[in-house]
């Protein structure tokens, strides 16, 4: 899919499990759809368990359709920096390995051209000690993830993972980003 289409944009990014980014950018007013899947890897058709086991070289990925009216890719980006560490290669908290890597694949030069942007500006800020790694790539083949992927967090706030991983995520997001959420309370 073009970076534009019948009005809409789609951003593809990866930063550790696609469970927290889908959680936090379906909140993100402007956010039309967010699907999880993988990207940037040499199988076609890969599944979770090849993924997870590191040998395809895809990212755990969300594709995020929005409207740039209501939201820019800028902001997008805005978002995806505050919710996941972009200094660490391959790992994102106890979740390691490059399925789990910071990635923007790029949809169009002007998504390239932000991207860089914003990261320049980042590691000017000096907001973090290590540099931001986050890789900047072309996108490549969207691989949608098994249904029992999709929604993670809605289907299951009860487990785990989402009570302390996915939910802090999502409450950052919220405290950081409260006029931009599509409903409160």
């Amino acid at each position: 899919m073009n970076a534009l289409q019948n009005g809409k944009e789609v951003a593809t990014l990866g930063g550790g499990c696609f469970w927290c980014l889908e959680a936090v950018f379906d909140d993100l007013k402007g956010v039309t759809s967010v699907e999880s899947g993988y990207m940037g890897g040499k199988n076609p058709n890969p599944t979770y368990e090849q993924v997870c086991g590191g040998r395809t070289g895809h990212a755990e990925v969300v594709q995020v359709t929005f409207d740039p009216a209501v939201v820019s890719f800028h902001e997008i980006l805005d978002v995806f920096f505050v919710i996941h560490d972009p200094t660490t290669l391959n790992r994102q908290g106890n979740d390691s390995g490059t399925q789990y890597r910071s990635a923007i694949f790029y949809h169009s030069p002007e998504q390239k051209a932000v991207s860089e942007q914003v990261i320049a500006n980042l590691g000017g800020a000096g907001l973090w000690r290590d540099p931001v790694v986050t890789e900047v790539t072309p996108a490549a083949v969207f691989y949608v993830a098994e249904d029992y992927h999709q929604e993670y967090f809605a289907r299951n706030p009860g487990a785990g993972y989402c009570q302390f991983v996915v939910a802090p995520k999502v409450a950052k997001f919220r405290k950081h980003f409260l006029s931009k959420l599509k409903k409160t309370g």
